[in-house]
This record gives structure tokens, C-alpha cells and sequence, in this order.
């Protein structure tokens, strides 16, 4: 005897949400019937697959039915068509759905966005207008702050919806123009839900000076961060810079942006800006150690290991679970906070430096100054 599948038939709907999934499974379901071209929303298609609720498509499952058969579309992937984040091809996405800004589900993503930017700005991690925000709420949808706007006055009615390529299809004010930096993770990295960047200045004293922050120091570093990028500069906004950070968000979810700031990845908006959190704090609290003038203690690779092992229990992203890669990048390569990890590039050919001549000049001036100020001249 088959086992009895209960069904859930919404195929008149357009877009399934949070909230159908939740009514599925307190209604006992085992998939849920949409239409051919149904969006599903991100947190909805996690939540039934981590429910083992089906989604299906439901032309073929009237065919199926007789059958007993479950032809189903994987709760992971988008109803409508490819994980577009598996690829960054325009063609291979659906087109993108201005009804999703305004489903319930989006105006809480609006509401939390705004929470965490008025953290940035409470925290100083943001001045004037910088810092940007986003969220994926759909296959080819993109929630994100917009242009000239203090995250301190952040409000759901200010917000953007832009797709994969940037364009904007909801809201009144214009987006962010650093929105490409995060529409190359979103691409580059299909768990990546939120991106925030923003300029925490302890952080960025290591960015804009061609460092990064060693390892093996600070636990809830280690397990939440971890080894840090960095990437080269480019001209903020511009393609050439979102695609500076290409060759580390895979593997990091935290990278310094040259002479700039920060970007971190989560799978929500309060989880990216906990990582900015914790690399700022992890960069102030080398800073003041190395005031004290005393040796920094540092963790064994042992101690290393084990919490590696709770960070890839957690599914978080770290370079060093790369066993090929692990010569070159050891849990702990640089000895004291700030050793440098990439030469600063000098800027229009100005080292800002002293010539030997021209400093022994500089300090005969200052000697000489004193000394008439001391005899009276």
C-alpha cells in the first residue's frame, strides 16, 4: 500500500512566501501545488526543504497523480527556472518580480535592514550617507538601501528592489550606486542572502594601510570571521571594483576593501552585520593590546583546529578548510597584529615619504626654531 501525500494545491498564486510555507506544515503537508512559473522567496523554499514539504510543479503532477508519483521541484531551487546564483548569465534567471517588495515577508526584511543601519550609524561604523545594505529575497530580486541617505534615517518607505543586473524595479528612491559590489556576491555565492558594507575605522585603519589582522587570538573571531581578504583598490561604484572581491567571497565571508572599508556576507542582515561587529572589535582589541608593550598570546594550532571544526560545523565559509591551500595559508601566518600581508600601493606616484636630505633639512629648521625660542631670539 502507497503511502497517502497530502497536498497543498496554490497554483493560483503567483508568489509563495514565508507564510504559505508555514500554513503547509500546519496543515500537514507533504508538497505543495504551485504553478509553472511560481517565485519562491528565499526563506520559504528553505523552510520546506528543511521540512521535506515538495514543491510541485502542478501541470505534471496532475499527470503523476494516478500514479502515486511525487514529480517534484526541489525545495532548494527556484520554482521558475535554475539557481541564478550558480551563474551570473541574465538569461539563465527568471525576470524579476516588483510584487515581492511589497509581500509581508519583504516588508520585514525592510524593517530589520533598517534596525541594522541604524546600528552601523550608532556604532560609527557609517558617517554622512556610506554604507549600503541588501537583502535576495527572490531569484532575481534584491531589496537594498538607497543613494545619499544617512542609514541613521533609514525608513522601510526609502528602500529599493533592483534585480541580478542592478536595474531598479520598485521603490521611489534611487538605489545605492555601490549596489554591484553586492550583486557579485549574490552571484558568486548562492548561500549569500545579505551583504552589508560598511566603514568601521579600526577596521579600515588595516584596509586602507595594506594589512590584515593575524589569527589564533580571539575565539568568536576564529569562529565567525576568521582569515581575512583584502582586496585592491578601484573606484568605488564602478563594475571594475564589485569585482575586486570575486576571488575571496567564496571562501570568506569578511574582506577588507582597500583605502575604503568592509563588505560581509550572511545568510541574513542581522548576521552580516554581526561579522562587521566582530571584525571590529577583533581589530580595536589588537590595537590596544599592542599598546602594552608585552608579547601577545596566541592559540596553539591544536586549539586552532577545534574551532575550525565548530565553524564548519556551523557552515560558515573559511579558506583554511582548503587542505590544498594549506601550506600557503596556515591557521596562524603573521606573528603580530597588523604584519603586513600586501605592500600598499603607492597612490599617483606619491610615496609620502621623506627624502634623506630633506628630512635632515626638516629637522635642522625645527632645532634651530627651538634653540632662538630657548636663548631669546
Amino acid at each position: 500500500m502507497k503511502n497517502e501525500v497530502k497536498s497543498i494545491d496554490i497554483s493560483g498564486q503567483k508568489l509563495v512566501a514565508m507564510r504559505d510555507a508555514q500554513s503547509a506544515l500546519a496543515a500537514g503537508a507533504s508538497r505543495v501545488l504551485i504553478c509553472e512559473n511560481c517565485v519562491v522567496t528565499p526563506s520559504a523554499r528553505d523552510f520546506l526543504a528543511q521540512h521535506n514539504i515538495a514543491l510541485v510543479a502542478n501541470g505534471r503532477a496532475k499527470a503523476a497523480a494516478a500514479y502515486g508519483e511525487s514529480p517534484s521541484v526541489p525545495a532548494s531551487m527556484p520554482a521558475s527556472g535554475p539557481h541564478s546564483g550558480n551563474s551570473g548569465a541574465a538569461q539563465s534567471r527568471p525576470a524579476p518580480n516588483p510584487k515581492l517588495f511589497f509581500t509581508p515577508e519583504a516588508e520585514e526584511i525592510k524593517k530589520e535592514i533598517c534596525a541594522v543601519g541604524r546600528k552601523l550609524w550608532m556604532r560609527q561604523f557609517v558617517d554622512g550617507n556610506g554604507g549600503n545594505i541588501s537583502y535576495r529575497i527572490g531569484p532575481n530580486e534584491v531589496i537594498c538601501t538607497p543613494t545619499l541617505v544617512s542609514k541613521f534615517d533609514l525608513t522601510p518607505e526609502v528602500l529599493s528592489l533592483v534585480d541580478l543586473d542592478g536595474k531598479q524595479i520598485a521603490g521611489t528612491q534611487a538605489r545605492t550606486s555601490e549596489i554591484f559590489l553586492h550583486l557579485e556576491i549574490y552571484k558568486a555565492v548562492p548561500e549569500a542572502k545579505s551583504v552589508v558594507h560598511c566603514h568601521p575605522p579600526h577596521a579600515t585603519a588595516y584596509a586602507i594601510t595594506g594589512k590584515v589582522p593575524p589569527n589564533l587570538i580571539v575565539p568568536e573571531f576564529e569562529v565567525f570571521v576568521g582569515k581575512v581578504a583584502i582586496s585592491p583598490y578601484k573606484t568605488p561604484g564602478s563594475v571594475e571594483f564589485a569585482q575586486t572581491v570575486l576571488p575571496f567571497v567564496k571562501q570568506h565571508n569578511t574582506v577588507l576593501l582597500a583605502n575604503h572599508g568592509i563588505v560581509c556576507w550572511a545568510d541574513t542582515v542581522t548576521h552580516a552585520e554581526w561579522y562587521a561587529e566582530v571584525l571590529e572589535t577583533y581589530c580595536w582589541t589588537l590595537m590596544l593590546a599592542a599598546q602594552l608593550g608585552v608579547p601577545i598570546s596566541h592559540m596553539s594550532e591544536q586549539q586552532g583546529s577545534d574551532l575550525l571544526a565548530i565553524k564548519k560545523k556551523l557552515g560558515l565559509p573559511d579558506i583554511r578548510f582548503d587542505t590544498s591551500r594549506m601550506k600557503e595559508c596556515q591557521l596562524s601566518d603573521l606573528e603580530v597584529p597588523g604584519s603586513i600581508a600586501l605592500t600598499p600601493t603607492p597612490c599617483d606616484g606619491n610615496t609620502g615619504k621623506l627624502q634623506e636630505a630633506d628630512l635632515e633639512a626638516l629637522v635642522k629648521s625645527v632645532t634651530d626654531a627651538v634653540m632662538g625660542a630657548m636663548s631669546g631670539k
